[in-house]
């Protein structure tokens, strides 16, 4: 299939007014391969805010971008107009230490961070190590920016510091260093056999909010996302001023906001919100509140005006 000069035109524009664009598979919040998926997870260490092209949404660019970058494969990454790669150069870089430069943004502060590990948790991560691992492989603890932790068998790359700790030496790659700095592992007997417990006290949690808290909140005109996550029905019985319901579009909406946002939820009684706010946290956001009690808490303790059910 030939590059018509529309499709020329389209994907020429789309690279020289965005500085960062990758055309890929899906979107940044639902990739739908996993060349795609991991090309996202590496950008999202180095920006907070680039732009995507769904191929599977726009036929003719699916195939007019490899005409157009000479590049047989989905995902392309453009940098200031310029073509970088696809996934195996971006994850070389990355590795490398290169993509840096390649994106225009500073490396993060290196810090050695202080890890714990039990004597019986360190004995098993020797023996896994040496089980599981190739010649040239170590052991590597990673921290992404949702805050799951992993444990893996890989060679050691440019963007790795190494960490001795009870005499195991871990590998953590220069974005996980702060995130990561006083992890504590632990040895735990599970349903499944043992595992490992990581406790980080860096990872954010869910905040209780009281509704005398919530309504200091909204007197004092503090810019909050005040999220229902309540039925539409429910929604329609009893509502508070400003609070915008959960349905999907608002749901797109917040994924996009900046991760230190503050989100408020509230539901009938309060698990309803503490679910939202677990999810929201795995996302990435790190300033997320439930409204203890939920709106009932609100009827019978701050406006009676809104209708109890």
């Amino acid at each position: 299939m030939s590059l018509d000069d529309a499709t020329r035109d389209k994907i020429n524009d789309l690279i020289q007014n965005n500085p960062v664009v990758l055309f890929m598979k899906g979107n940044r919040q639902a990739p739908q391969c996993g060349f795609s998926a991991k090309v996202i997870s590496i950008l999202d260490d180095y920006l907070s805010d680039y732009e995507t092209l769904d191929v599977l949404s726009n036929g003719d660019i699916r195939e007019g971008i490899k005409d157009f970058s000479s590049w047989p494969t989905i995902p392309q990454l453009y940098v200031g107009g310029e073509f970088v790669g696809g996934c195996d150069i971006i994850t070389e870089m990355a590795g490398a230490g290169e993509l840096f430069d390649a994106l225009g943004v500073e490396a993060p502060e290196t810090i050695v961070p202080e890890i714990k590990v039990s004597d019986e948790a360190a004995k098993m991560l020797g023996q896994a190590a040496a089980q599981n691992g190739g010649p040239n492989d170590l052991l590597h603890l990673s921290v992404s920016r949702d805050w799951k932790t992993s444990l893996s068998m890989a060679p050691q790359s440019a963007m790795d510091i190494q960490v001795e700790a009870n005499g195991v030496i871990l590998m953590i790659d220069r974005f996980s260093t702060t995130r990561a700095d006083g992890i504590t592992i632990e040895l735990v007997e599970t349903a499944e056999g043992n595992g490992f417990k990581v406790d980080n006290p860096n990872a954010p949690s869910l905040g209780e909010m009281s509704v005398q808290s919530l309504k200091s909140l909204i007197d004092g005109g503090e810019e909050f996302e005040f999220i229902d996550v309540r039925t539409p029905s429910e929604f329609e019985k009893a509502r508070i001023s400003g609070a915008v319901l959960l349905d999907e579009t608002q749901y797109q909406r917040m994924s996009d906001l900046p991760k230190q946002t503050k989100l408020v939820f509230i539901c009938h009684h309060g698990p309803r919100g503490v679910n939202a706010g677990k999810e929201f946290i795995g996302q990435g956001f790190t300033n997320v509140h439930n409204v203890t009690g939920g709106i009932d808490a609100w009827s019978t303790e701050i406006d009676s005006g809104v209708p109890r059910y």
